[in-house]
């Protein structure tokens, strides 16, 4: 099977080596020559559009930034839904809104092209690891087709619900982490000011309730000063919005996303968008006049 990819950033790139790494083969495109020069020594072919892209492939994967792109790669000038034979699969693995998907879904159907939006998370990190978590929303037929491929990039893999499905499990995701990264930043500066060392304050709760993932992926870095991008601020806050356009929609109130998503805005303003989304410490930091670290 020949697989196309597009999209070739921070997440994109190492999914597609791990692609290679377990025996696929692989047409890319991306709008960074470099990121594709790159993938080409790992064994990959390049193709010059979307559309050729898809001439080349049996199912294509796209990770792209927003519901905008996905969709002039999808649906566009010299997009996939042109390039596609019937029968294709797309597996967009970006993090979009619900809806997005499926109108998407609704085009590429007409055209016998079958859709899974299967977003992921776990940043940098676990895509390099090959650990991600995917949330997987489509018709369960593709997704069994599908699941080896998307194991290759994965640790986990969960069929989630219909088209769409997918991206409100990545929504869902996104709230908690967010969430988790203001609750830990809180806790840290409140150690902090009071004159306890942070540093021991995360051991000693991180094995108790308190302890989560997220807590031991980015308290560390906090304390480090490293704010080096695993997933940036600016992505966080598409994500919020995101969540809070569909709770809207839904009729569900998100008082708490809503809350974070004000912090992550002062932050871009203060020229942090490109940081990590640990920078949300930077928000406290900056109100108490205290900076966490060891």
């Amino acid at each position: 099977m020949k697989i196309g990819f597009i999209g070739l950033g921070i997440m994109g790139k190492p999914m597609s080596k791990n692609l290679l790494k377990a025996g696929y083969s692989l047409v890319v495109r991306d709008n960074n020559r470099d990121n594709e020069a790159e993938l080409v020594s790992a064994g990959a072919t390049v193709a010059g559009s979307a559309k050729e892209v898809a001439e080349q492939s049996d199912l294509i994967i796209t990770m792209l930034p927003n519901s905008p792109q996905v969709k002039e790669v999808l649906l566009g000038e010299d997009s996939v839904i042109l390039g596609a034979k019937p029968g294709t699969i797309v597996i967009d693995m970006s993090s979009i809104a619900p809806l997005a998907s499926r109108e998407i879904h609704e085009q590429l159907a007409k055209k016998n092209i079958a859709l899974l939006d299967a977003p992921v998370s776990g940043g940098e990190p676990k895509a390099i690891e090959g650990t991600l978590s995917v949330m997987v929303g489509g018709d369960k037929a593709v997704f069994d087709k599908c699941f080896d491929i998307m194991k290759a990039m994965a640790g986990s893999v969960v069929h989630t619900g219909e088209i769409g499905a997918g991206n409100v499990t990545k929504l869902a995701n996104q709230v908690i982490v967010a969430l988790n990264i203001a609750a830990m930043s809180e806790a840290l500066t409140l150690a902090t000011k009071a004159g306890v060392n942070p540093e021991l304050v995360y051991q000693a709760i991180r094995g108790g309730l308190a302890g989560s993932t997220v807590l031991d992926a980015k308290a560390p870095m906090v304390m480090d000063r490293n704010f080096k991008p695993g997933f940036r601020i600016d992505l966080h806050i598409k994500d919020l919005a995101n969540a809070l356009d569909t709770s809207h929609g839904v009729g569900a109130q998100l008082p708490l996303t809503a809350a974070v998503m004000e912090m992550m805005q002062a932050l871009k303003a203060d020229g942090l968008g490109t940081a990590d989304h640990s920078a949300l410490a930077c928000y406290y930091e900056k109100l108490a006049k205290v900076e966490i670290s060891k």
